[in-house]
């Protein structure tokens, strides 16, 4: 959900005071960096966070996650931008023998007692990137959940804009323009974010590997490849994310604006201290509410990153025992189809970034940062067709990278943290490998079944959620 905050009127004293503390607060931090006193762990820890939508017995979007809310009763399910989404949290759990089944596990408990609760008030919840019956009527201010954080967001990037409207435009398979007055367009994207603890000696190298090995994370796990009865790109919850809360703010080296929702400047290349540079030096702050808690509590800080949405996010957090560590915050990848799909997706992500993070050969010395970029986006509009640079300098099919090389380098990752060989292959060789073997992830299936039954996105969403109900992985689905 993010940061709430108490009130949203922000008078220019206030925005002024809200810079002087974020400018102490970057200090404090520099001096942490300086010092090294972020928490060691000679181990790791990981944890998830899920988005999902709430739909009514036409599978369309139900606004009533304030009601579904109060019915469950969970501290682990928390409200999203719009009152037709929520947020699932798995607890944080250091990563070793038996952690993925772990995180199954709790995820699993927790999405039944989202079901369950949803049930009881008539509504299905569903696990998607963005939902394929999502009107653009239905994505307007009344129907905005009610907090002042999203009101006053709002509020703020039209005054950045000088009130100017927002253009989205989305050229893919077919092609979507239009233009909006307010951030609602960003309640369409929902995705998994993975958390993974690092230490700051190892930061810099985890977060542009990160970077790197996000493109054919994206093409293994799209799940995004319609909004508005368009067919756009494979995960056009990217294009769409970026456009909806687009805010000026510096220019990167070749020239292009580095918005609120971004890939990123470049590589870091010391440590994430960088990245908290840029949000005090490149972007305007975009809700300015002062937090009465001491200077070393970094709110402020924190609250100023909350607001920059980059793909793969530093994280400045703190142990029980108050002592501060850092954490990235993986947020490329789309929710569903199936929890065992987001699993799976989790255990690349995190397999991938061991890897290459350690590689003798930093991979950020192979790929340029440009080319990084451009797989991305490539990845993101093609899927598994998309075609990537790599580290050996050769150009290679997405599909073929991940099957005859990627797959098995994330199995390396993953025993090297401690996991063992047979949760390993029930992610890779169970999920992953089939996904890929039948070119068939969430995008696929979705194009799949209106190729064959023509443009019934009710129908076909309410096929989706039965057939995740199920919890079969979704290369195992039929259209």
């Amino acid at each position: 959900m993010g940061q709430e905050i108490a009130s949203g009127r922000f008078s220019d004293e206030v925005r002024a005071e809200f810079g002087a503390r974020l400018r102490e607060e970057t200090k404090i931090l520099k001096s942490w960096f300086d010092k090294r006193m972020f928490a060691y762990d000679d181990g790791f820890t990981g944890g998830l966070e899920v988005e999902a939508w709430l739909t009514d017995e036409n599978a369309l979007p139900a606004p009533r996650n304030v009601e579904f809310l109060a019915a469950a009763d969970d501290p682990l399910i928390v409200a999203e931008l719009s009152q037709f989404n929520f947020e699932i949290n798995t607890a944080p759990e250091r990563l070793r023998p038996g952690f993925l089944r772990a995180v199954e596990r709790e995820l699993a408990r927790t999405w039944a007692t989202c079901r369950g609760t949803a049930e009881s008030l008539n509504l299905t919840p569903i696990l998607i990137g963005i939902l394929p019956t999502v009107r653009d009527e239905m994505l307007q201010l009344d129907w905005m959940s009610p907090a002042e954080r999203y009101k006053s967001l709002n509020e703020e990037v039209f005054r950045l804009r000088s009130g100017a409207p927002l253009h989205i435009r989305i050229e893919g398979e077919e092609s979507l323009e239009m233009r909006c007055d307010h951030v609602m367009m960003e309640a369409a994207c929902t995705s998994i974010q993975t958390h993974l603890q690092i230490n700051q000696e190892e930061a810099a190298r985890f977060w542009n590997a990160s970077q790197i090995i996000s493109a054919p994370i994206v093409a293994a796990s799209s799940n995004s490849p319609f909004l508005y009865g368009k067919s756009l790109w494979a995960e056009t919850r990217i294009p769409t994310f970026e456009q909806a809360v687009s805010v000026a703010a510096f220019r990167d080296i070749a020239g292009r604006p580095c918005g609120r929702v971004t890939f990123g400047a470049g590589y870091v290349r010391r440590s994430f201290l960088e990245l908290f540079l840029e949000n005090h030096e490149g972007y305007p702050s975009l809700l300015p509410a002062l937090a009465d808690k001491p200077a070393e509590k970094l709110a402020h800080l924190r609250l100023q990153n909350g607001t920059i949405w980059r793909w793969n996010r530093p994280i400045i957090g703190f142990n029980e025992d108050g002592a501060p560590h850092l954490r990235i915050e993986h947020r490329a990848t789309a929710a569903g189809p199936t929890i065992a799909d987001m699993v799976a997706n989790m255990a690349l992500y995190l397999g991938l970034a061991l890897y290459y993070a350690r590689m003798e050969t930093p991979p950020e010395t192979l790929i340029a940062f440009e080319a990084a970029r451009e797989n991305f986006y490539a990845a993101a509009r093609y899927g598994l067709k998309s075609r990537l640079m790599w580290t050996d300098g050769r150009i290679h099919d997405a599909q073929a990278l991940l099957l005859d090389r990627l797959l098995d380098e994330a199995r390396e990752g993953l025993i090297s943290a401690g996991l063992t060989k047979e949760e390993i292959s029930e992610r890779i060789d169970g999920v992953l490998r089939g996904r890929l073997m039948s070119g068939r992830g969430g995008a696929a299936w979705q194009r799949g079944f209106i190729n064959t039954h023509g443009a019934d996105f009710q129908a076909m969403t309410m096929r989706y959620a039965e057939l995740q109900e199920s919890g079969m992985p979704v290369h195992e689905w039929t259209v």
